[in-house]
């Protein structure tokens, strides 16, 4: 089984570097993906692959083996780009300005197009059901996986897995990392507006100064990771957008204030928002002025499911040998396949696509992101090879 998927693989690879160049230079942000989904199941339709639509542009496909069995595992590909303008000068390059592929999904969904050939071409030799969820928004709340999970994607037939990968610039092509249990952060939107009295700069004993009031929520907020969570607990708390909108010598009427919040438990995680309201809204207060804390709760904790994850380590050290498989750290960024890991057993790893010769080790969301796609050759047959042991095969 594993020659014939590795053959399989050969075979699909320039067909799945074309797929990758086209939805590259298509880019669709979330929930818009139109293009994209119209042609997944342009190839789905292709090879005779049943699939039912979802969350208005998601596509869920099903495989079902020959041999009677029960078992049933979800492989999953996000589809949409990011407001990102591109920078590389590639023939692929995108075509929708403002709009580019920064995080890689469009590696995924290529990959997963691929792994569903390598599939399809070997059911009448596997037991089991495979479904090929290619769900839309990953990248925008509430997230596309919590409206498909709300749709059903994970009933008719339930699958008694879930499984993901995700591209990784830092690691080398052609190796792929693991982590067993809690592995990615939750993510909460900040937004804060800091309300006092405009006026002169030069007269600011008859001004309440919401910038002034906004720099010490800034700080004493940062005491809420420093002095009340577990130092054993990774936590952060970063702002990235301030605006006053005043000038020079104008005091401005309200401060907006942006920011995330990330841990990796739940518990932590609402405590946490309580103190940070609390907080900033007495300051406000002690110094004349007020604030509305709004805090916009986004995905939770990602969590790798240990036998799970433990069987698909095994099974693409296998599929690729040892010294291709390797341990990965929690990660702080966050990623609404963690909606999947709350409900089912999940398993989400990393696909190396970084390669210092060819330029791709630019990080992802960055205008420069690129792969190197020799790992468009590990992508779709390690998946189909997980899958496959995984029901059993």
């Amino acid at each position: 089984m594993k020659n014939k998927i590795q053959d399989l693989a050969a075979k699909i690879y320039n067909d799945v570097v074309g797929y990758r160049h086209h939805i590259h230079s298509n880019p669709e942000l979330s929930y818009q993906e139109f293009q994209t989904s119209a042609f997944i199941k342009e190839k789905l339709n292709l090879w005779g692959i049943e699939f039912v639509e979802m969350a208005n542009t998601g596509v869920v496909g099903l495989i079902k083996g020959a041999i009677p069995s029960d078992k049933v595992i979800a492989l999953r590909a996000d589809m949409d780009a990011l407001p990102i303008q591109e920078a590389n000068d590639k023939p692929y390059r995108s075509k929708n300005e403002g709009v580019m592929h920064a995080c890689g999904h469009d590696v995924h969904s290529s990959s997963l197009l691929g792994t569903a050939y390598i599939l399809n071409q070997l059911k009448d030799e596997f037991a089991g059901t495979i479904k090929l969820v290619f769900q839309p928004a990953e990248e925008v709340l509430p997230g596309g996986a919590s409206i498909m999970i709300k749709e059903g994607v994970l009933e008719n037939p339930k699958p008694q897995a879930m499984v993901g990968q995700h591209v990784m610039p830092l690691i080398e092509t052609g190796k792929v990392g693991f982590r067993s249990g809690i592995y990615m952060a939750s993510t909460d939107e900040l937004y804060v507006t800091v309300h006092g009295k405009g006026g002169h700069g030069a007269q600011p004993h008859q001004n309440i100064d919401p910038v002034l009031i906004t720099a010490h929520i800034i700080v004493a907020l940062q005491q809420i990771v420093s002095r009340n969570a577990d130092p054993r607990l990774p936590s952060v708390l970063s702002f990235g957008k301030v605006n006053a909108n005043g000038a020079t010598n104008i005091i401005p009427n309200q401060v907006k204030l942006e920011g995330t919040f990330r841990t990796l438990n739940e518990e932590w995680r609402a405590e946490a928002h309580k103190l940070m309201k609390k907080m900033a809204e007495g300051i406000a207060e002690s110094m004349g002025g007020s604030c509305d804390f709004d805090i916009h709760n986004g995905y939770p904790f990602l969590i790798n499911e240990e036998k799970l994850t433990a069987n698909a380590r095994e099974f693409a050290e296998d599929y690729l040998g040892t010294e291709n498989v390797i341990d990965l750290d929690i990660w702080m960024a966050a990623e609404d396949f963690a909606y999947y890991s709350q409900v089912t057993d999940a398993c989400f790893y990393r696909l190396g696509t970084g390669n210092a010769a060819k330029g791709t080790t630019y990080s992802v969301h960055t205008p420069n992101f690129d792969i190197d796609e020799d790992a468009l050759k590990t992508s779709t047959g390690l998946m189909a090879y997980i899958a496959l042991k995984q029901l059993g095969n």
